[in-house]
């Protein structure tokens, strides 16, 4: 089994003699924490990766501006020791940590945030998360190659220490979006080191190569086997961190992983197996956490061929689904079924009235204005998810769900990862498995990715009406009437339909009474800098 080999690897690394312990008990005396993290990275530099995989581990070895509280997620001084703005929140002036210190010793700089953010923006580095640094001035023009000239962009390092943002209209959730990994600096004679600025995927991320500002530094990475980190000495707030590293367990089989965590192998695990969800929670256990996540589970549709470019198709198969009966007989999470792409608890904001419905005579009636009654000659559609316990009975669910109410056939094919990501990212599939997390708390965090210049947008719908409200919703000063605008946003896509919402997430793991540090909060942030391990509360 893959996954022992790590955990031997581990074992040896913490050493240790005496009675047998269990990996767990191990790493407790040692001060090593034992995570799973669903699956390998298919890459540690933090501005080209989108993955919840890649962002964890990533969460560990960098730091930005700002850094998320870990009860409420707010943000609080991390590169910045402080910050302040002008009256309608244009300009913002922040003050970085004269002792920040890259992992290797080098200060952090205002000109390292300079690089690093015309890195992410270049036209030549396509990276699909630039869309997020679009607030700043002239940053969406630079990115589609209207401007050569980054000094235009709204970034400035008036002196070492001092970074200065504007942006193209009040933006107060600023200090918010800045630590995002998006906005991580990366040390600019590391990546110089090992190629140009633009390149991609090179050797800078590998162990020995990686220098980092967070509170742990790059050990070792084996593939597909586990990401090592270690406390970084260099860091600036090095007296908080209790940790004295990190194991990232990429443990694809959550089978796999629950059996792991039940004979003292792993501390938390990444989720919990669907035919143990029940017995968990019908048992009262301690270890089982289901709390309030802010993201969306939905399939992605291929707008951009037959037969999902035709907006009645999309509806039909919208329609067509029991999604109550989803949650309730197969991912049995407590999860509240999705009608549209924001979550619920985004208050103040509220989504407008959704036009999804389970109605399977109005789906079929859909799908025969289409030209397909009863599913004839209706073209044979794959549906593509990476591989997950979760993913396939959900795949298999609505697979049933279209054969019986709307005649189609859907072929299901799982991949790997990385080689989902790519084909998604291709445009190389018919619907496609998607998942979307907030990375604030804004409703904006789930409509600017749908936008015509997005490259998070692999849906190949675009809409210039849903574009124009996004760009205004961004100038509008008015926090009431921004909100109705990102609202008339939503109706529009809601509308068009190039997806299929399924459900609102629980984030449902298992944690050992150890862990101490690790809070619920609706972004499922947890700074590993705050994180320890109590071994006085290891179940006996």
């Amino acid at each position: 089994m893959r996954f022992l080999v790590p955990i031997l690897v581990i074992l040896m690394l913490l050493g240790g003699c005496g009675r047998p312990r269990t990996p767990v008990e191990k790493a407790n005396a040692e001060g090593i924490l034992l995570l799973g993290n669903g699956a390998d990275p298919k890459d540690l530099d933090p501005q080209i990766t989108t993955g919840l995989p890649e962002f964890i581990i990533q969460t560990a070895l960098f730091e930005g501006l700002t850094t998320p509280n870990p009860r409420t997620s707010a943000p609080e001084p991390g590169v910045a020791e402080s910050w302040t703005h002008n009256t309608d929140h244009t300009t913002y002036t922040f003050k970085l940590r004269p002792e920040a210190r890259w992992s290797n010793g080098d200060p952090v700089t205002a000109e390292d945030f300079v690089f690093s953010y015309e890195r992410i923006l270049s036209p030549a580095f396509a990276a699909e998360y630039a869309m997020l640094l679009f607030p700043l001035k002239n940053a969406r023009a630079f990115n589609a190659g209207e401007i050569t000239d980054f000094s235009q962009v709204g970034v400035k390092a008036l002196d070492a220490h001092t970074l200065q943002l504007e942006t193209e209209g009040p933006t107060p959730h600023l200090p918010i979006i800045v630590s995002h990994n998006a906005y991580f600096p990366v040390h600019p004679a590391t990546i110089l080191k090992f190629g140009k600025m633009t390149d991609r995927h090179t050797r800078w991320t590998k162990p020995g190569n990686l220098v980092s500002n967070g509170p742990f530094q790059l050990v070792d990475w084996n593939l597909n086997e586990r990401i090592l980190v270690e406390r970084n000495p260099h860091y600036w707030d090095a007296d908080t961190v209790r940790l004295n590293g990190i194991a990232f367990l990429p443990i694809t089989n959550q089978n796999t992983e629950e059996r792991a965590f039940r004979s003292g192998q792993i501390h938390v695990t990444d989720s919990v197996p669907l035919s143990k969800r029940d017995a968990y929670r019908l048992s009262g256990s301690p270890d089982l956490h289901m709390d309030p996540w802010l993201g969306t589970y939905y399939y992605l549709l291929n707008t951009a061929r037959p037969p999902f470019d035709d907006a009645r198709v999309r509806e039909a198969f919208n329609d067509a689904i029991d999604r109550q009966a989803l949650v309730d007989t197969v991912t049995r999470g407590q999860e509240t079924i999705a009608l549209g792409i924001v979550p619920p608890n985004m208050e103040p904001y509220h989504s407008p009235p959704s036009p999804i419905r389970y109605d399977v005579e109005r789906a079929r009636a859909l799908l025969a204005e289409a030209g397909y009654p009863d599913g004839k000659g209706f073209p044979a559609v794959e549906l593509l998810y990476n591989t997950s316990e979760l993913h396939r009975p959900i795949a298999e669910a609505l697979q049933k769900m279209w054969q019986k109410n709307l005649g189609v056939e859907v072929e299901l094919v799982n991949q790997s990862w990385p080689v989902y990501l790519d084909r998604r990212k291709k445009g190389d599939y018919d619907m496609a498995r998607a998942g979307w997390f907030g990375d604030f708390f804004d409703a904006s965090t789930f409509l600017t990715m749908w936008t015509s210049d997005s490259g998070l947008n692999h849906s190949g719908w675009s809409s210039p009406e849903f574009d124009a409200l996004i760009k205004r919703s961004e100038m509008t000063a008015d926090a009431t009437e921004r909100l109705e605008v990102l609202r008339e946003a939503e109706a529009v896509f809601m509308r068009e339909m190039p997806f299929l919402p399924l459900y609102f997430y629980n984030r449902i793991y298992l944690k050992r009474p150890e862990v101490q540090g690790w809070y619920p909060n609706l972004l499922d942030l947890h700074p590993f800098k705050y994180v320890w391990l109590d071994p006085s509360l290891s179940p006996q």
